[in-house]
C-alpha cells in the first residue's frame, strides 16, 4: 500500500535516512519507533507529500486515502466540535456543507426566482448525502467525541473555547471519523486520559485500514500494533510483533552482533599478531602475503549501535515521619460543584498512591490540596514531621524563566552545587553537551517537564506528589524515570494515564467516583484483578 523504496533524506546538517526501505501493507498496524529526532515525523510528512526524499521513492497506491493527525492542530473557531469533526470526514462533508447552503437558500425570499432549481438541487444533493451515509454521520461524530470523553455540553460548544489538549482531541476525532484507508498518528496517546486511551484502542483495534503510528505509550502500543518499524541511524528495520517483542528480540540482535564482532575481532588480532612476527622471515612471506590478502577480503563486522541511556540515581533523601500527609474531613467544592464532602486520607512512609477518577472527579484537586496550592473549603491538611515535598505539575513548566538557558535554570535552582554535577543531570534528563545552552523558551512541552522534573529531583524530596509526570516523556526517558522511582525511597503520591508506570510503582490505589471514594491496598495490578476494570470510568 505504501513503500519506502531506497530513500535517502538529510535534514540539515543530519543524514537522517540511507537508502532505507520498508513497507505498510493493507490492514497492517505498525508502531514507528526511534529516538527524538531521528525522523519519524519526517518520515508521515513524506507520505503525505508535505516533504520528499533526496533520493529513491515513496511510492504509494492510487485511490488510496491517507489521514494524517499530529500534534500541530492549527486555528480552530466558530464552529461545534461537532461540526469541526464532520468537517474532515472526506466527500460526505462537502455534501454537508452544500445541502445547509440550499437549505438557507430556500429561506431566503430574495432567491424566490430560483426556487425550482434550488429544490431541483437540493434532492439531487440529498440523495447524494444519503448514499454517503451522511446522515448517520453526526450520530457517529458524536460517538466518537464521546470516547474521547467529551460531554454533550461541550460537542455543541464553540470550539475555539476548549484547551490545546481538547482541541487535540477534536483533531485525532476528525481522522477517526474518517476512516481512511491509511491512517498515520503521531503521538494519538497525549493528552488523554486513561478512559479516553483505552477507548481509542479499542477503536484503533477495530479498524480495518493501515495504521502506522508513534506512541510514548508502550502498553498502548503492545495493545494495538502488530508490527514495529524502527528508525535508527538512518535505516528502516521490520519487525513482526508488538514493543514488547521488539525490545526483545532487538536486545537479542545486539547481543549476537556483540559476540560476532568480539569473535572477528579476537580472529583480526590473532593473523595481524601472526603477520608482525614473521613478516621480516623469507621462509613465511608466502604465509604472511596470503593472511594479508584474506585480511583485505573480510567484511568487517560493525559493533551494535547502542542508543545513549543515561541512568539517573536519587541521591538519598531525609527520613520522614510515619505519617507523611493527613487530611480530616476535607471539604471542596468549585461554585455549586462540591468535589470533595467530609473526605479522609492518611498518607504513610513508603506509601505511593495512585489516584484513579475520571475527568473532574478530582484528581488533580487532591494533589493541589495536599501540596498546599489550594487550600480545603473546610477539614484540615497536616504534612508530617520532616516531610520534604517535591510538587510536579503541569502548571509548574509555566514558571520557567524564557530567557534562561536550561543550564541556568538549573544553576538559578541550585547555586552552590558544582557545574559538573549539574550537567551530568541534564544529560540523564536528555539535555547533553550543547543542549544545555537552549532557551526555556524554545523548548518543546517534553523538554520543559524534563527540565522541570531534574530540578525537582535534584535535591531529592522524601515525599513526591506528581501530577502526569509521564506526559510528554519519550519511551526512554519514561523508562529512566520509572528506573529511577522504582528505586526511589520516600513516599508517592501521583496521578498518571501510563498503565505501565501506575503498576510498575503504585502500592496503594485511590479511586475517586461519583459512588464514592474506595481505598485499595495494593497497586494498580491488584485494583485492575479486584475490581474488574482498569480505569473508574469504563464500569459496565
Amino acid at each position: 500500500m505504501i513503500r519506502f523504496e531506497n530513500i535517502t533524506k538529510q535534514g540539515g546538517h543530519r543524514i537522517l535516512f540511507l537508502e532505507a526501505s520498508a513497507a505498510l501493507n493493507r490492514g497492517e498496524k505498525v508502531g514507528l519507533v526511534g529516538p527524538n529526532g531521528a525522523g519519524k515525523t519526517t518520515l508521515f510528512r513524506m507520505i503525505t507529500g508535505e516533504e520528499t526524499p533526496d533520493e529513491g521513492q515513496v511510492a504509494i497506491e492510487k485511490q488510496v486515502s491517507i489521514g494524517y493527525f499530529n500534534q500541530d492542530v492549527g486555528e480552530m473557531s466558530g464552529r461545534t466540535a461537532v461540526a469541526e469533526v464532520m468537517d474532515g470526514a472526506g466527500p460526505v462533508s462537502t455534501v454537508a456543507a452544500e445541502l445547509a447552503e440550499l437549505e438557507a437558500a430556500m429561506c431566503d425570499p430574495e432567491r424566490t426566482a430560483e426556487m425550482d432549481a434550488i429544490i431541483a438541487r437540493y434532492g439531487d444533493v440529498q440523495a447524494r448525502f444519503e448514499e454517503l451515509g451522511g446522515y448517520e454521520l453526526e450520530a457517529r461524530a458524536r460517538e466518537v467525541l464521546a470516547g474521547l470523553s467529551f460531554s454533550q455540553e461541550m460537542m455543541d460548544a464553540d470550539v475555539g473555547v476548549l484547551s490545546g489538549g481538547w482541541k487535540m482531541r477534536v483533531a485525532l476525532a476528525r481522522i477517526l471519523l474518517m476512516r481512511p484507508d491509511a491512517m498515520l498518528l503521531d503521538e494519538p496517546s497525549n493528552h488523554l486520559d486513561i478512559e479516553s486511551l483505552i477507548w481509542l484502542e479499542q477503536f484503533l483495534k477495530s479498524f480495518d485500514g493501515a495504521l502506522l503510528m508513534t506512541s510514548h505509550d508502550r502498553e498502548f502500543l503492545n495493545r494495538v500494533v502488530g508490527k514495529i518499524i524502527e528508525i535508527d541511524g538512518g535505516s528502516l528495520t521490520s519487525y513482526s510483533g508488538d514493543y514488547a517483542f521488539y525490545e526483545r528480540q532487538r536486545a537479542l540482535n545486539e547481543k549476537q552482533q556483540q559476540a560476532q564482532f568480539e569473535r572477528q575481532q579476537a580472529m583480526l588480532a590473532k593473523e595481524i599478531k601472526f603477520i608482525e612476527r614473521f613478516k621480516a622471515r623469507a621462509s613465511h612471506a608466502a604465509q604472511v602475503q596470503s593472511r594479508v590478502k584474506k585480511l583485505d577480503k573480510i567484511e568487517r563486522v560493525e559493533p551494535p549501535r547502542r542508543r545513549q541511556t543515561v541512568a539517573f540515581e536519587f541521591r538519598p533523601a531525609p527520613r520522614s515521619g510515619d505519617d507523611v500527609a493527613v487530611l480530616k474531613n476535607v471539604h471542596k467544592a468549585y461554585g455549586s460543584r462540591t468535589i470533595y464532602g467530609g473526605f479522609d486520607l492518611t498518607i504513610r512512609r513508603r506509601e505511593r498512591w495512585c489516584v484513579m477518577g475520571v475527568n473532574g472527579a478530582g484528581k488533580s484537586t487532591l494533589l493541589k490540596l495536599v501540596a498546599g496550592t489550594t487550600a480545603p473549603d473546610q477539614g484540615t491538611v497536616a504534612i508530617g514531621a520532616s516531610v520534604k515535598m517535591g510538587y510536579f505539575s503541569q502548571h509548574a513548566m509555566e514558571q520557567l524563566d524564557g530567557g534562561h538557558t536550561v543550564f541556568e535554570a538549573m544553576e538559578a535552582a541550585f547555586p552552590l552545587a558544582n557545574q559538573g554535577s549539574l550537567r551530568a543531570l541534564a544529560g540523564c534528563f536528555g539535555f547533553p553537551g550543547d543542549d544545555v545552552e537552549k532557551k526555556c523558551r524554545v523548548l518543546s512541552g517534553g523538554e520543559k517537564a524534563r527540565l522541570v522534573m531534574a530540578i525537582m529531583l535534584f535535591d531529592p524530596p522524601n515525599f513526591l506528589v506528581l501530577d502526569e509526570p509521564t506526559n510528554h516523556l519519550d519511551l526512554d526517558t519514561k523508562e529512566m524515570l520509572l528506573t529511577a522511582l522504582a528505586a526511589y525511597e520516600g513516599t508517592m503520591l501521583f496521578v498518571s494515564h501510563d498503565r505501565h508506570f501506575l503498576a510498575a510503582l503504585s502500592n496503594r490505589v485511590l479511586e475517586l467516583t461519583p459512588d464514592g471514594i474506595h481505598q485499595y491496598g495494593g497497586g494498580y495490578t491488584e485494583y485492575v484483578a479486584r475490581t474488574g476494570h482498569e480505569a473508574p470510568g469504563l464500569r459496565s
